[in-house]
């Protein structure tokens, strides 16, 4: 047991890394390419860049069925929408409760095949913390309901991206991640371009479009890759659920958003359901018999 422990810091390390990277583009691209070229524009630059960025890295040559085309167009498509819906619910709420709106898509996938009280728990203890950052009341800290509508959107690809990325689980990384990628930027680009013309060719937008696509999706891909090949899956999706209070902190420090104390209950709700749904989901795959080894 002591001999794992310094095996699993690097690849918890590496995870955290991403979220941190993932979080710290997110950000920057609120905070520089949002009064540019709008939320839009903000998103056809990173997943044109991070398509453009894959596509050179991994090189995919690999001969693919139809049916698998067909899925790998729907993965991308969903993940199109979703980082699209996401940048725009980036408008009006702050980074931190997004991420949170759209946690309950995993979670949703998470307990959609149990029927175990303890999983009914979870999404009860998600609903509440849900509850407390809708705009259900008369609170004065009522959220923008275009925004929250855009992150429920997104919440659905989220859901949706997972369902579809199992479907293409059985192909290579080097063939799903840049050509998903490069579906979606299809998806988003002619949106992007609709909206903010030719301000996206000026050079310090497309500069930080770069940036944002190298912060916000290289550098997380890889070192989630690294992270999975070397984490069991439990492990990974426990140190995932830190996202939305890692979320909230950067978004504190880079664009000044503070939160009610009600807001970051709700938001550790969330992330206290994300975990448990994660560990128990684990726990229903220990039978007493002889282990499998699990595959990342």
């Amino acid at each position: 047991m002591s001999a794992q422990r310094p095996a699993y810091l690097l690849p918890l390390l590496a995870i955290f890394g991403s979220i941190v990277f993932l979080c710290t583009g997110t950000s920057w691209a609120k905070n520089a390419l949002f009064p540019e070229v709008g939320a839009q524009g903000t998103t056809a630059l990173r997943l044109g860049f991070s398509a453009t960025l894959m596509l050179l890295f991994w090189r995919p040559r690999t001969p693919i069925a139809r049916q698998d085309l067909r899925s790998i167009a729907l993965y991308g498509a969903t993940l199109g929408i979703m980082c699209l819906s996401f940048y725009l619910a980036l408008r009006t709420l702050p980074f931190g409760i997004a991420v949170a709106i759209e946690f309950a898509g995993p979670l949703s996938v998470a307990v959609w095949s149990s029927r175990r009280p303890l999983d009914y728990g979870w999404i009860a203890l998600a609903v509440i913390g849900l509850g407390l950052l809708l705009p259900l009341g008369h609170d004065v800290h009522t959220l923008d309901p275009a925004g929250i509508a855009y992150a429920s959107i997104g919440a659905i690809g989220w859901a949706c991206y997972i369902v579809f990325g199992k479907r293409v689980g059985h192909l290579p990384v080097s063939i799903t991640a840049p050509l998903g990628a490069a579906v979606a930027a299809l998806v988003v680009v002619p949106v992007g371009v609709a909206h903010a013309g030719a301000e996206l060719l000026s050079p310090s937008v497309l500069l930080n479009g770069l940036g944002v696509a190298l912060i916000s999706s290289a550098i997380p891909i890889s070192l989630e890759l690294f992270a999975l090949k070397h984490l069991p899956k439990h492990v990974f999706g426990t140190m995932t659920s830190m996202e939305p209070a890692v979320a909230a902190l950067l978004a504190l420090v880079f664009l000044g958003e503070v939160l009610s104390f009600t807001q970051c209950v709700a938001i550790a709700l969330i992330m206290t359901a994300s975990m448990g749904c994660a560990l128990t989901a684990q726990a229903r795959r220990v039978k007493p018999v002889p282990a499998v080894a699990e595959a990342a």
